[in-house]
């Protein structure tokens, strides 16, 4: 089984045929006798994003003269990849096929879904659908980072709705169950057969809002035949099935019951069902809820203008109030829940925060789940929060948080549901699409219809025959402030290369005439040693370095000429490395002055 889907992520053909071999012979003398057809076009299905990772999911799909375009997501910067502010997709093939592009389909509002509009917005202008809640946070979004509407058509969609893109497409919005309202799988028709994309899911029989996965429509759906489905990986290596959001509801009643103090929740800003849950747990403790966190204002904001946040009106109070209320009548919702160095609850903990300082009594509830990468900041920051004596409640503590992605359970059940002819695990690192690939060809799926996909590669299929034979470029493109480019190795090596043992800057002065040093070197250095170290090591440096530039002066060598060289460089590396174990980054500069015109004494 392995052995066979480890090589789907090279290219393959697979052709079926259920004619028998007389009936093949005849059909192909009687095509001799008639004019050639015009070849049949095939449906292109082709990830841009989202494949062998987790964030920046972008995905299109074309056919003839039509594009179409299921969300455009972003993803954050990494350790491997210092100072950079997002990721995001390569857009040549779209801006080489703008003219098809008919337009978005977005299956919910979180930030690795829509966060790279503001980016592919400005170069591309077309129509964009979504939950209602999901097109107000892009309306938002877009307004805040001075994108202009027009050109750009923002539609609320329903469970049910049915868009027509360009003459190939036809989209419909299914309701599922995700961490934030309005989420949606897509059932798109094509001329060559049905496509369903699953977008973030899980199968919640109590959500918080009352409405269920239209499980109904997905039978109906694989009824009718499905010719390829694309399906999210995220939680696929989990048995069983998600808890339901309600257990986190049930959970905060009762940390709230205990809490003396005051109760600060720190959560993602998106997660509308979970802020109507800390909303809910506050109004039957008697406690007011303030907010903190642009984001969490925001989304709170546009939540509540559309009606999906039930609360008293007397609840909501300013955050400048806070002093105002005794501790037992507090709850504080805000973000920070992955330890961001800027966020609220970084700043509260380490006493930046103008209304709000953790102190003895608090109680802090974080209700999230690490993303991968953040788990030493998390750490570091409940560490600190215990320090000033607040009593600190994470997942691993309670369940004060659930995931909004299936378990293997759910996957199972829309994959019987669907019974499609070929699938694409999307969504997910290597290792997941691999675990789903495996679950899919358990319930029955030959090996040779489950493509394993890398961001870039050209699914193609006329409805009857499904290969992968070409790609197109699929870069990860770094947000870097006010540029947008290529990852280069080499920036973010330098960059990791300063973090890990600082830079040390030589400093040379040359006298024209002479070509001699006019003066000592002048060196100094940047997070390389610590301060009691610097003159000390500063002063073997500068001697270091003028004994070798003297050395080459005697051998006829210029002093420029002689920095350059790879041989100066490494016997200054060494020489550091000899005193401190330690490589820093070595930068030289050399300044000219005239010191012929002076008279001797």
């Amino acid at each position: 089984m392995g052995d066979k889907l480890k090589e789907q992520t090279k290219k393959k053909t697979k052709s079926k045929t259920t004619k028998s071999a007389s009936k093949t012979e005849v059909s192909k003398s009687v095509k001799q006798e008639k004019p050639k057809k015009k070849q049949k076009r095939k449906l292109k299905i082709i990830p841009l994003g989202g494949l062998l990772e987790i964030g920046k999911n972008m995905t299109a799909i074309e056919y003839g003269d039509d594009m179409i375009i299921i969300d455009v997501g972003m993803a954050f910067g990494g350790e491997d990849t210092p100072g950079v502010d997002c990721v995001i997709q390569d857009y040549t093939y779209v801006r080489d096929n703008a003219y098809k592009l008919k337009g978005i389909l977005l299956t919910h509002g979180h930030e690795d879904h829509i966060g790279a509009l503001p980016y592919f917005l400005r170069e591309f202008k077309c129509p964009i659908y979504g939950g209602k809640l999901t097109v107000e946070l892009v309306r938002h979004k877009l307004e805040d980072h001075g994108v202009s509407l027009k050109g750009i058509g923002l539609n609320a969609c329903r469970n049910g709705d049915r868009i027509r893109l360009g003459n190939s497409f036809q989209a419909e919005f299914v309701r599922v169950n995700h961490s934030i309202a309005d989420s949606y799988a897509l059932a798109i028709r094509t001329p060559v057969g049905v496509i369903v994309h699953s977008g973030d899911f899980k199968i919640d029989y109590t959500p918080i809002n009352g409405k269920v996965i239209d499980l109904q429509r997905f039978g109906e759906l694989g009824h009718e035949g499905v010719l390829c489905f694309l399906c999210e990986s995220t939680n696929v290596e989990k048995e069983g099935s998600s808890p339901s959001e309600k257990d986190v509801g049930e959970a905060f009643q009762n940390i709230f019951k205990k809490a003396e103090g005051r109760i600060i929740v720190a959560t993602f800003s998106s997660h509308v069902h979970r802020m109507q849950q800390i909303f809910t747990a506050a109004e039957m403790n008697g406690r007011h809820v303030c907010l903190s966190g642009r984001s969490m204002i925001n989304v709170f904001n546009i939540a509540n203008s559309l009606g999906y946040i039930e609360m008293d009106p007397d609840t909501l109070i300013d955050i400048g109030s806070i002093n105002k209320y005794p501790d037992d009548e507090i709850v504080v919702l805000t973000t920070g829940s992955q330890a961001e160095p800027t966020s609220s609850l970084s700043r509260m903990a380490f006493a930046s925060h103008k209304e709000v300082e953790i102190r003895e009594g608090d109680t802090v509830i974080i209700s999230a789940h690490p993303i991968p990468g953040n788990e030493k900041s998390i750490y570091k920051l409940i560490d600190e929060l215990l320090k000033r004596g607040a009593e600190v409640i994470y997942e691993s503590l309670a369940e004060v948080h659930v995931s909004g992605h299936a378990y293997r359970n759910e996957i199972r059940l829309l994959h019987t549901l669907l019974k499609p002819k070929y699938f694409i695990p999307v969504h997910g690192e290597y290792r997941m699409l691999i675990r789903h690939a495996q679950l899919a060809q358990s319930l029955g799926m030959d090996p040779e219809d489950i493509f394993v996909l890398r961001n870039g590669d050209v699914f193609e299929t006329d409805g009857k025959t499904a290969e992968v034979n070409s790609e197109v470029p699929a870069q990860a493109i770094l947000i870097d402030g006010s540029s947008a480019t290529v990852r280069d190795d080499h920036v973010m090596s330098d960059r990791m290369h300063l973090g890990d043992d600082g830079c040390v800057v030589i400093s040379l002065t040359i006298d024209d005439t002479s070509g001699e040093l006019a003066c000592a070197p002048v060196v100094d250095s940047i997070g390389f040693v610590v301060d009691d170290e610097k003159d000390e090591m500063h002063d073997a440096l500068m001697s270091k370095v003028a004994t070798m530039l003297s050395s080459g002066a005697r051998k006829g060598e210029t002093i420029e000429a002689k920095i350059t060289t790879r041989a100066f460089r490494n016997a200054l590396r060494d020489f550091l490395f000899e005193k401190t174990r330690r490589r820093p980054m070595i930068l030289t500069n050399a300044s000219h002055v005239s010191l012929g015109s002076r008279k001797r004494r």
